[in-house]
């Protein structure tokens, strides 16, 4: 696990491997995968298909306000710049 994601993996929900940090969120009927990756200091949303192993990734506007919101704020937690929830790929 890289040292600067040791902090994420203590929020609620948050796997970390090696450069790479993975929450899943379920709520008003939908269900998303969240990444951060460290190396590139990118978050990427994936939203879950109704089989549970289909996800395809999605724009941040199609996002749920409160989901990007509890995002920026573990990554503050963690000491991870919130901003680069917002940055476009």
């Amino acid at each position: 696990m890289s040292d600067n994601l040791a902090p994420l993996a203590d929020r609620d929900g948050w796997h970390v491997e090696d450069f790479a940090a993975r929450v899943h969120y379920e709520g008003e009927g939908d269900r998303y995968a969240i990444e951060y990756y460290a190396p590139s200091d990118c978050v990427l949303y994936w939203k879950i298909k109704g089989d549970a192993e289909t996800a395809v990734p999605v724009g941040r506007r199609t996002v749920p306000d409160p989901l990007r919101t509890r995002i920026r704020a573990d990554l503050e937690a963690a000491g991870i710049d919130p901003e680069i929830e917002r940055r476009s790929l």
